[in-house]
Parts: structure tokens; C-alpha cells; sequence
């Protein structure tokens, strides 16, 4: 294992958990703390299997995007448990979630390979 990948990779999540809790809540919307600790810890797990993963695939962009939908499953499913509200799309908020979790894995990857070149 590559200490400086694993390093580069979490912090990406970190900060890209962040920023999806920012883009969650919107600004307006006040997000309960646990959901808030469920998206940062989520995207940073994301980070975490990407660093310590040694998964070889030919290409490093389906390793960020693979490694994103899996980790993203808990999340996307937890969110189906969503407020009983005729007005709540548990379907949309399904996908996004597995969608955001995918481009959050290929950008932590993208920057980890390519701009940090931290390779597996």
C-alpha cells in the first residue's frame, strides 16, 4: 500500500464530502446531524476504499467510478427511507445518490492518479 495515495484519497473525500453536504443542504435547508455525518463519512469511505484498493483495472477512471456506485449502495438505500411525503421522490433521491457517489469516486481518483500521480 502507497501511504501517500491512501493520504491523498481520504482527504479528497473528506473535502468532497463537504461539499456534497453543502450541496444537500442548499443553504436553506437544515440537515438533521446524522444525515450530515452519513453524507461526510460516506464520501470519505469513498476516498479511503480508493486509496487502499488494489483492484487493477486498464483504466483508472472505471476504478473511481466502481469503487463510487459500491460504496454509494448503503447511502443510495438508506435514502430510500426517506419522510413519508407524497412530494419526496425516494426514487430520484435513489439515483443521485449512487450518481454523486460515482463522480465523487472519479474525481478523487482523476486527482489521485493523474494531477498527484499516486498510482496503485
Amino acid at each position: 500500500m502507497k501511504t501517500k495515495r491512501l493520504i491523498i484519497a481520504t482527504l479528497l473525500g473528506v473535502i468532497f464530502g463537504f461539499v456534497c453536504f453543502g450541496l444537500a443542504s442548499g443553504g436553506q435547508n437544515e440537515i438533521p446531524t446524522i444525515l450530515a455525518l452519513n453524507i461526510i463519512l460516506g464520501r470519505t469511505l469513498i476516498g479511503v476504499a480508493i486509496g487502499i484498493s488494489r483492484f487493477s483495472l486498464k483504466h483508472w477512471s472505471l476504478h473511481g467510478l466502481i469503487m463510487g456506485l459500491v460504496f454509494s449502495l448503503p447511502s443510495a438505500f438508506g435514502a430510500m427511507l426517506g419522510p413519508e411525503n407524497p412530494e419526496f421522490n425516494h426514487t430520484m433521491l435513489f439515483v443521485s445518490t449512487i450518481i454523486m457517489g460515482m463522480i465523487y469516486g472519479f474525481l478523487i481518483e482523476l486527482i489521485t492518479s493523474v494531477f498527484f500521480k499516486a498510482k496503485q
